[in-house]
C-alpha cells in the first residue's frame, strides 16, 4: 500500500486532485466537497510518505500549518493568510518528496491541470470567485440613501447674491451675510457682479450672472 502511494503516477494523480478540487473551492461559496476532496487527497498523500518515512513530524506540522492558513483565508480580509498557507503547502510537499525533480514535475503537472480547470471555470461556464467577497467592498455609498461627501447646499438654489471676488471661473460670493465658495458654467463674472445660484451638487454651488 506505502509504496503504491508514493508511486510518482499516483503522486500525481493525488496532486492533481488536490489541485483541482482547490480550484473548485474558490467557486463555492463555502468549505464544500471540494475542499474536503482536495484534503483527502493531499492526507492520503502524506499518509503514504510518513509510512515509507519519507516524511517526518516537521513536514506534517509545516502542512497542518499550510491548511489552517488557507482555511483561515475564507474568514480573514486580504490574502496573507492563503498565500502563506500555500507556500507551506508547496514546502511541506517537497520536504516529504523522495525526489526534488519528480515532485516538481509532479506539481507542476498539477498547477496546469488547475490552471485549465479555472480557465473553463470563468470563460465557458462563466462562474464568479467567491471567496474574493470578503475581500472586496461591494457596497456604494448613493446620494438616495442619504450619503453625502459633504455638506450638502441645497439651500442655496435659486438664491441671488454677489461676488465678492473676480469668479475665473471659481471664487467667493456673497448671499446675505453668508460667504460660499461657488464656480460659474465657465464664464468670467467681474467682482461685485449679481449672480444667482443655478445649480447645487454637495458642494458644490454653481452660479450664473444676472445680467
Amino acid at each position: 500500500m506505502t509504496e503504491f502511494i508514493t508511486d510518482p503516477i499516483v503522486v500525481t494523480v493525488l496532486l492533481c486532485i488536490a489541485g483541482m478540487a482547490m480550484v473548485l473551492e474558490l467557486f463555492s461559496p463555502r468549505i464544500g466537497l471540494p475542499g474536503l476532496v482536495g484534503l483527502s487527497a493531499l492526507l492520503l498523500f502524506f499518509y503514504g510518505h510518513f509510512m515509507a518515512g519519507l516524511a517526518g513530524f516537521g513536514t506534517l506540522a509545516l502542512f497542518i500549518a499550510g491548511i489552517i492558513l488557507i482555511f483561515l483565508e475564507f474568514f480573514l480580509p486580504g490574502a496573507v493568510a492563503g498565500t502563506l498557507g500555500i507556500a507551506a503547502l508547496v514546502g511541506s510537499l517537497f520536504m516529504a518528496g523522495e525526489n526534488t525533480f519528480q515532485m516538481g514535475v509532479s506539481l507542476l503537472i498539477s498547477l496546469l491541470f488547475s490552471i485549465v480547470l479555472f480557465i473553463l471555470l470563468i470563460k465557458v461556464f462563466h462562474k464568479k470567485m467567491t471567496i474574493f467577497n470578503s475581500m472586496v467592498l461591494f457596497d456604494t455609498a448613493r446620494k438616495e440613501d442619504g450619503y453625502v461627501s459633504n455638506e450638502n447646499r441645497n439651500d442655496l438654489m435659486g438664491r441671488e447674491g454677489v461676488a465678492q471676488t473676480v469668479l475665473r471661473p471659481a471664487g467667493t460670493a456673497i448671499f446675505g451675510n453668508e460667504r460660499v465658495d461657488v464656480v460659474t458654467e465657465g464664464s468670467f463674472i467681474a467682482k461685485n457682479a449679481r449672480i444667482k445660484v443655478i445649480e447645487v451638487e454637495g458642494p458644490r454651488v454653481v452660479v450664473r450672472e444676472i445680467k
